[in-house]
């Protein structure tokens, strides 16, 4: 068995976009594509060359093989996805819009994904990669998905992997805040690099800064702290280093989900390639600035010769005429 650059594990739907702008119980017609933070990452490590693995469960359907066909096609490892005949592919609907965040409605309780649980771990699969990556998706879907993450992520840590954390926060997902707050921050402690918006951040630590919520986790153990900034780009502190990473300059933003997930790409290729975390996080605001110039989610993810060619040709225009955030 070859072994791994990157794994990961989640949850991933049928997404059916709207194909043209209104409230999404007035569209009549859609097209399927793929949904799921951790795929989203998986695909994007794959583009950029980089051998990349994603662990999960699909139902024995028309979505489920959709899903195992695209992600092979993309050149990601499946050989930890199981096939459940007893439970479904979730899937969501998601709405065009000209300005914001598109109306996203979920169909996903219940799915194969959710039932992951410890007995479905394989050691042998996960002891292949040299990196996790997690979101916090898989400790809200249920309890059994919640221990097998935290299973998962134990396990990464004892085998000394290195492990990047993106909170990807789902209140919906959670009973209370306080529960999802908790939870979170207990598998954050034990990752390498955390990588929240800032916007969890202040919601996970209670700090408004990004060097307070940065400092919140350094001093739990975490190696570095990476913070989304939106178009301002993207701070990073670690236990040597601090400082402000502008974002690229986006003329039209078209879709904004998965931005964050091409973020979290480009800056665990880049660390995975040796280099520095500014220029690691870098490439992820180049990333997360092409995601949302295309419609799905991860339709802007490119390859490394479109990766090196977008950011020569955009360098110049980094948003460096932003206040500075940080």
């Amino acid at each position: 068995m070859k072994e791994l650059d990157v794994v990961t594990f989640g949850e991933a739907m049928a997404m059916f976009m709207a194909s043209h702008l209104g409230p999404l119980h007035e569209v009549s017609q859609f097209t399927r594509e793929l949904a799921g933070a951790e795929t989203n990452v998986a695909i994007g490590l794959a583009r950029l060359g980089l051998r990349s693995g994603w662990a999960s469960k699909v139902g024995d359907d028309a979505f489920g093989r959709f899903i195992m066909e695209r992600l092979k096609n993309e050149n990601v490892d499946t050989g930890h996805v199981i096939t459940d005949n007893q439970y479904p592919t979730g899937f969501q609907l998601k709405s065009v819009v000209t300005s914001g965040d598109p109306e996203v409605q979920y169909f996903r309780k219940g799915s194969a994904a959710s039932h992951l649980w410890i007995g479905d771990f394989d050691e042998h699969y996960f002891k292949r990669a040299r990196h996790l990556h997690m979101t916090g998706i898989p400790l809200a879907l249920s309890d059994s998905a919640r221990s097998f993450a935290k299973h998962t992520l134990a396990f990464m840590k004892q085998n000394g992997k290195k492990i990047s954390f993106d909170p990807n926060l789902r209140p919906t997902l959670w009973n209370t805040e306080e529960e999802m707050v908790r939870e979170i921050n207990e598998a954050a402690f034990q990752a390498d690099y955390v990588l929240p918006g800032i916007a969890e951040g202040e919601t996970l630590t209670g700090f408004q800064q990004p060097r307070d919520i940065a400092s919140f986790y350094l001093n739990q153990g975490v190696e570095a702290v990476i913070i989304k900034l939106g178009a301002g780009g993207a701070y990073f502190k670690s236990r040597t280093e601090e400082g402000c990473i502008p974002g690229f300059h986006v003329d039209k933003v078209v879709d904004t989900v998965g931005a964050g997930d091409g973020f979290a790409v480009g800056v665990i290729s880049g660390l995975l390639e040796g280099l520095s975390i500014g220029e690691a996080v870098l490439r992820g605001n180049a990333i997360g600035s092409r995601a949302v110039q295309f419609p799905g989610d991860n339709d802007g993810y490119p390859t490394k010769i479109e990766l090196e060619d977008y950011i020569k040709r955009n360098l110049e225009g980094v948003n460096e005429h932003e206040s500075n955030p940080c």
